[in-house]
């Protein structure tokens, strides 16, 4: 808001004066926040700081001890600079220790070789400051409009970190009280260099107070909550001491995301917001970007140099596969998300860990090359069965990769085997479940999208479904117990709770509508593998692979 020392030499008012910079250079960089004329030495006591002092140097002292104590009085109080006229104390040059003293305090002392009238000067330059600071306030006004509107419509944080960056020009970023970066803009600065090493940057930052300016890393801090409950920082990166303007940006913008935060607080917290993003973007990408990685780094998960492993966690709800109403499910989602993420924390293993569409929760695990995987994954499949013992879970995991170019497909390989396992009732000693688990549901899972599988299936069992249909029989389900038991008639009829006559009669039915021998093992192996794709057939429009 306020000019400096070096730009107020610059105008023209000044420049006829022919002013010359003989001590204090250090200091031109100062803010002028008005000018004041005195003649007396005895002025700092009545002075607020922040002035450019013009003088004559009629009424100063040639003691060089009284001339020390004048430059030091005014640097104490703030003063940033002082301008002197050679004409009538000093004609040619100011005493030494004058400009000893101003060095040694950084404080800008200027000299016009020509008689200057000062009056003009203080108008010039304080209408200067007075049209700054209604430009300020006008700007204020409007950063006051900006948030409001954000505020009273709930705006996402992307929202929010947008018009940080569009009102103040510089990157921005929201990280957690432990330094994960939940969102960013970088302003069109390049997001890898500004996320690279977040946490070793960010977490010697240490302010005493909510807003506030650190020097060493050049930014703005202001911290994020309501209540008494903080809960993130806000960080503008500056490079310099930010204007008052800024500050008001950010102390408005943590402002509206705070109250964001306690309007979805049912819903998805940030870090899980932010964790489903890099999740998505990992299954829509073949090769993630250097943006991607330093993001998923900022979130203290790295993707290099580690060895990576897809899970996929997915509640039993009352014995169904998928309940009526998926939003009925989300508040479920959300409880075993956050308990995954507290497992991962307790088993100390680098998670991503997000609720998605597909009715589980998601997990990307970063492991060290040094770490033996299955004790991790051992662990933390326990952690997650006794973090919720009264609602019963599927913990699924893909394959081991190398790179995050192959995360992706650890990922839709452990849900594939979620879904696959949740038609089983037994849970393997490790805690968790493979692709070798699930064995030939685990296959049909990773070809259920495949039209020539539902093709084969309909073909099978097209006539008894038509059939069931027509007459209200059950001969499918007849038929499912007969394979799941190896063709053991007996075991089969046991399980379906019909008596044996009764049951024989609808086996004999069943070969009648289908024209096949159940007795033959191909046969029985055929229909039983398109009961098993008819199981796994998605509802028209759903799929595995959505995380968002």
């Amino acid at each position: 808001m306020y000019p400096t020392v070096a730009e107020v030499l610059a105008l023209p008012v000044i420049r006829h004066g022919g002013p010359r910079v003989v001590a204090g250079a250090n200091g031109l960089h100062g803010r002028v926040r008005w000018v004041h004329v005195a003649e007396v030495a005895d002025i700092a006591h009545l002075l607020k700081g922040g002035e450019l002092v013009l003088t004559t140097g009629i009424a100063l002292p040639d003691d060089d001890a009284a001339l020390r104590e004048y430059v030091e009085e005014l640097a104490g109080v703030g003063v940033t600079g002082l301008v002197v006229e050679l004409v009538r104390h000093w004609s040619d040059r100011l005493p030494p220790a004058l400009l000893r003293a101003a060095d040694e305090q950084d404080l800008p002392l200027v000299t016009l070789s020509r008689e200057t009238r000062y009056v003009t000067v203080t108008e010039a330059v304080n209408g200067l400051i007075v049209d700054a600071q209604v430009t300020e306030l006008r700007a204020a006004e409007q950063v006051h409009e900006t948030f409001t509107a954000l505020t009273v419509s709930g705006a996402e944080p992307d929202v929010v970190l947008r018009e940080v960056a569009r009102l103040t020009g510089q990157p921005v970023v929201l990280e957690t009280l432990s330094h994960e970066v939940l969102a960013y803009d970088a302003a069109g600065a390049d997001p890898g260099e500004l996320l690279a090493g977040w946490q070793q940057r960010s977490r010697p930052v240490r302010l005493g107070e909510r807003t506030g300016y650190h020097g060493a890393t050049g930014w703005l801090v202001t911290i994020v909550g309501a209540r008494g409950h903080d809960w993130g920082r806000l960080i503008l990166v500056c490079g310099e001491p930010p204007p008052h303007r800024h500050v008001v940006v950010a102390e408005r913008a943590a402002s509206a995301l705070a109250v964001h935060h306690l309007l979805t607080r049912d819903g998805d917290g940030l870090e899980r917001q932010a964790h489903r993003a890099v999740l998505a973007e990992l299954l829509a990408t073949p090769a993630p970007s250097a943006e991607l990685v330093a993001r998923a780094a900022a979130l203290r998960v790295p993707l290099t140099g580690r060895r990576l492993v897809g899970a996929a966690i997915r509640p039993r709800l009352t014995g169904a596969p998928r309940p009526a109403g998926a939003a009925s499910t989300q508040p479920v989602l959300r409880e075993l998300a956050e308990a995954t993420a507290l497992a991962a924390r307790r088993a100390k293993v680098a998670a991503l860990v997000a609720a998605t569409d597909d009715l589980s929760v998601r997990v990307l695990l970063s492991l060290s090359p040094q770490a033996n995987s299955e004790a991790v994954l051992g662990r933390l499949a326990t952690e997650i069965h006794q973090a919720r013992p009264s609602m019963p879970a599927v913990v699924a995991v893909g394959s081991t990769v190398e790179s995050g170019a192959e995360a992706g497909r650890s990922l839709a390989e452990a849900a594939h085997v979620a879904a696959a396992a949740l038609r089983r009732d037994d849970r393997p000693a490790c805690g968790f479940h493979r692709l070798e688990d699930v064995r030939l549901r685990g296959l049909l899972h990773l070809l259920a999208d495949d039209d020539r599988v539902a093709a084969f299936a309909a073909r099978e069992l097209g006539p008894l479904l038509a059939r069931d249909a027509a007459s209200g029989s059950r001969l499918v389900q007849a038929l499912r117990f007969f394979c799941e038991h190896g063709g053991n008639k007996s075991a089969a009829a046991a399980a379906a709770h019909t008596s044996r006559t009764a049951y024989y009669q609808q086996l004999a039915r069943i070969e009648q509508v289908l024209g096949v021998p159940l007795e033959d093992p191909e046969s029985m192996l055929s229909l039983y593998v398109a009961l098993l794709a008819q199981e796994v057939a998605p509802p028209s429009g759903d799929g595995d692979h959505s995380v968002g």
